[in-house]
């Protein structure tokens, strides 16, 4: 799942390499991604693009006009094609293209999707907060002007699992199920725990682990090129994706968990006291 820091790279590289360039040509290739049918991505033809910016795990595409906002959802991402590289089916290995964008200069811009089913959609719209999901995002951890009173009113006296919590668009935005487990690694808090049992001290180390880790990881997605930032984040994990692996903290089994419709991988030394859960 595309989450903040990635989000963040992919926003970046279209506000450099996209800005000024006029939309020549759209092809949507799967309909279902259209969320907007009386302005869909075809009346986006002869629009130029004047930047890009992220909101939550969304990105907005800026154009002399309406915006295109790509909702990525579970499995969705982008493909940049420089100097007329063919718009071909991608190898097996590859998803497919869902809706192509032709710009000036002969570069195309693909929007795709991983998944099983099409999680991704794409809206046109005169403002961002015309999207539902964009319009209930609660506060980023990684805006400069995010607090220690953000965090608490998403996070304090809720009766609700802390790890459920972090993935909360609407509580706290950009964060998903991989950098969930890395923040709760890092606080040394089980994924379990509800948030109303949590001590003053394990408040502040949850708050300060979520800002590091997602303005940490957002400084060292810039600049790699968006092909290779899944990877990226795949090496850069500490305990997601790296059951049966030794914890690099303790040296204990990195666990698996599956509850309440997520998976979650946690360290039973650092996060539980030394027992499964």
């Amino acid at each position: 799942m595309p989450e903040s820091p990635e989000v963040d790279a992919l926003a970046r590289f279209l506000a450099d390499e996209a800005a000024g360039r006029e939309v020549r040509a759209v092809d949507v290739l799967e309909f279902r991604t259209v969320k907007t049918r009386a302005t869909p991505p075809s009346s986006l033809t002869g629009r130029t693009i004047a930047g890009a910016v992220r909101h939550g795990k969304h990105v907005e595409i800026r154009l002399d006009g309406p915006s295109l906002v790509v909702s990525l959802g579970r499995h969705g991402w982008m493909r940049w094609l420089e100097d007329g590289g063919e718009a071909d089916p991608p190898p097996a290995d590859e998803p497919p293209a869902l809706a192509t964008f032709e710009l000036a200069g002969g570069t195309s811009l693909q929007v795709t999707d991983a998944g099983t089913w099409v999680s991704l959609g794409l809206f046109v719209v005169a403002d961002p907060s015309d999207v539902p999901a964009i319009a209930k995002l609660g506060p980023d951890p990684a805006d400069p002007g995010f607090v220690r009173a953000d965090f608490d009113a998403a996070v304090v006296g809720r009766r609700k699992q802390i790890k459920a919590i972090l993935q909360e668009q609407e509580s706290l935005a950009g964060i998903g199920n991989a950098y969930s487990d890395e923040i709760l690694h890092l606080a040394k808090v089980s994924p379990v725990r509800h948030a109303a049992a949590l001590d003053e001290a394990e408040v502040d180390r949850l708050f300060d682990a979520t800002v590091d880790t997602v303005r940490t990881a957002i400084a060292a997605r810039r600049g790699i090129p968006i092909d290779r930032l899944k990877a990226a984040k795949v090496d850069a994990m500490r305990v997601h994706g790296r059951t049966g692996e030794a914890c690099p903290v303790c040296g204990d089994t990195i666990r698996d968990l599956a509850f309440s419709g997520t998976t979650a991988q946690y360290c039973p030394t650092c996060q539980n006291g030394g027992e499964l859960l």
